[in-house]
């Protein structure tokens, strides 16, 4: 046997049953351990529709709008956008708190070097005394957790920093939904505003024709007042819209991280395509929504603070140890007789804490309860949003088809009623009233095109990201994207 080994403090197999002792109990942590709960989801969705039978997960759904310009506003707000910053500075914080909350499970090492030089007050008829003193000192200790507590603390630090993740994966999805949702609705006002200019040269072309016919006394003075109210109504559109690009055009410069200013422009409205939604869509694919993750991530958090509070309950038991030299003189510190130790053990029992140990485990057990309602209304709002979103697609399909029917039958209404007026077989009246069902039916079929379009995009936001046709038996082994 090694002579160093005899020396030691303690002897082998007494370490070994020690060690026998501390991962046997460290295998029994107090508190319970976490079980995914049950909970009662459809296995299908109420208002899926399209074809097709099988979906495969896809990270750029954005690019099936096909247009390279909304691909690279997406991008560049992945690349700036704040609040992803934010998301991602959050990240690298609670991964800071559980590198510090774990390190309590191991020995803290810590060293100390001091050298102190001090005179003393001499006695009568002696010289003063000056002395040096050096120590060179290493200090360990350690708390046995012998009944979990800084395991389960460790166990709901890992689950907040694990939650930040899927936290930051909400951020982005919502960002991506955002900046197409908001590019939609800017090309939807970019139409608008084209329908509105159009309206409002026809309408300048009739005051000038009005005003013409008055001077040759065809006309009274009220058509001419009619013709001129409509044109400061087109006008007054014109101005409204104007300002609600502008206002957009800043709210998506947010979006992308930087100062307002003009967006780029790619396809407009009526020529962006519309994804098809397969049908089928499993209820399974809401698994993979972050807010889901992030809140069972809390839940385990919220169970794992209750075994940290039961374990307070328990004694702290801990051990330190200080191995070092101390010497007046430098050199001596490497010399044998210079050698300092001392091994120490505490134990903390609480006896009386006023109840602060059953408050605590208290508290901890309402937020578990807290979380589980949290985690469970989640879940229920998961499959609203997809519920909401799928019959949002359906039923804004059906209004665009409809409001696209009115506008062809009111132009066809417009158009004869003006021929009816330059015929004198009917009023100018009904030929205000034709146009302006025209305008209006207009504008609306441009909002549903772009409600229609944004419908999809809250669609790929409920089911956590987008879908692609199946083209393959190996697409199942494609790992889901973090989308």
């Amino acid at each position: 046997m090694n002579p160093k080994l005899k020396r030691t403090w303690f002897p082998a197999w007494r370490r070994t049953a020690l060690a026998a002792s501390v991962l046997c109990l460290a295998a029994c942590a107090v508190g319970p351990d976490y079980h995914r709960p049950t909970v009662d989801t459809p296995a299908t969705y109420r208002f899926a529709s399209g074809s097709g039978e099988v979906v495969d997960p896809s990270l750029d759904w954005w690019k099936q709008f096909n247009d390279p310009v909304l691909d690279g506003l997406v991008e560049k707000a992945l690349e700036q956008n704040k609040d992803l910053g934010i998301a991602a500075a959050r990240v690298e914080e609670y991964y800071g708190k559980y590198v510090v909350t774990r390190a309590g499970l191991f020995p803290q090492i810590n060293g100390n070097f001091g050298a102190t030089r001090s005179r003393g007050v001499p006695a009568p008829g002696y010289p003063p005394l000056v002395g040096n003193q050096f120590q060179l000192q290493g200090t360990v200790s350690w708390e046995l957790d012998l009944f979990g507590r800084l395991r389960r603390l460790t166990e709901a630090a890992r689950a907040s920093y694990l939650g930040t993740q899927s936290a930051q994966q909400a951020t982005r999805i919502a960002i991506i939904a955002n900046v197409a949702t908001s590019y939609l609705q800017l090309r939807d006002l970019d139409n608008q505003l084209t329908i509105a200019n159009e309206t409002l040269k026809s309408r300048e072309g009739s005051v000038s024709l009005f005003e013409e016919r008055f001077a040759g006394g065809v006309v009274s003075q009220l058509q001419v007042s009619q013709a001129k109210s409509e044109y400061e109504s087109a006008q007054t559109s014109v101005y409204s819209i104007q300002q609600q690009i502008a206002q957009q055009e800043d709210a998506i410069s947010l979006l992308l991280g930087q100062n307002p200013g003009p967006i780029p422009r790619g396809k407009p409205i009526t020529q962006l395509s519309a994804p098809a939604i397969p049908a089928g869509l499993p209820s399974t694919l809401i698994e993979r929504r972050p807010d889901i993750l992030e809140a069972e991530q809390a839940l385990i958090a919220a169970n794992a603070s209750i075994g940290a509070a039961r374990a307070q309950y328990f004694p702290d038991i801990s051990i330190t140890g200080l191995f070092g030299a101390a010497s007046t003189a430098l050199s001596g510190l490497w010399t044998g007789p210079a050698r300092v130790w001392s091994f120490a053990g505490a134990v903390t029992q609480p006896i009386f804490q006023g109840g602060a140990i059953a408050g605590s485990v208290h508290e901890a057990e309402a937020q578990h309860q807290e979380a589980l309602l949290s985690y469970q209304q989640t879940i229920q709002q998961a499959f609203a949003d997809v519920e909401n979103a799928l019959v949002g697609v359906a039923r804004t399909r059906d209004q665009l088809d409809a409001t696209t029917r009115q506008v062809a039958a009111l132009s066809q209404y417009s158009s004869l009623s003006r021929d009816l007026y330059e015929g004198g077989y009917t009023s100018y009246l009904e030929v205000l009233d034709a146009e302006r069902s025209l305008f209006s039916a207009q504008i609306q079929q441009s909002q549903l095109q772009d409600q229609q379009l944004a419908q999809i995009v809250s669609l790929y936001k409920a089911l956590g990201y987008g879908w692609t046709p199946k083209t393959s038996a190996t697409a199942d082994a494609k790992a889901a994207p973090q989308s």
